[in-house]
């Protein structure tokens, strides 16, 4: 399950940068770790109160982001609570980015069925099934 996670995330697993339980360090790195927690709670928040607005989603990938970028292009560096916590929003963003990305797929293919079939009341009812 770790090499699967490692990949998955495209994670370091750098020790330095992991949690430890009783002495055995994580999979994944805190970061990752982060994100994975985000995922999970994300997956029933949207079932339960909706996906996030592009710019809600936005606000909460840009601090995972940012401070990403600020640890590599300067001599700054991160600690793992906070690699977790903008990993966690990340995470929880990223469900929504899915959905997002699943509604456009879904409505591009929509209109591409529509120029091939017409707009029928049969291919309408198909598009909103999926939507």
């Amino acid at each position: 399950m770790g090499k699967f996670l490692r990949i998955f995330f495209g994670c370091h697993a750098r020790p330095d940068r992991s949690f430890y339980w009783h002495g055995r360090q994580f999979p994944i790195c805190a970061r990752c770790t982060g994100e994975l927690a985000g995922i999970l709670t994300g997956i029933p928040a949207i079932l339960i109160f909706g996906y996030l607005s592009i710019p809600v989603m936005a606000l909460l990938m840009l601090p995972m982001v940012a401070d990403g970028f600020r640890q590599l292009l300067t001599k700054y560096t991160s600690t793992n609570l906070r690699r977790v916590i903008t990993g966690f929003f990340f995470g929880m963003a990223f469900d929504s980015l899915l959905v997002h990305f699943h509604r456009a797929c879904v409505g591009i293919a929509g209109e591409l069925v529509r120029l091939i079939l017409g707009d029928t009341e049969a291919v309408n009812r198909a598009i909103e099934m999926f939507l």
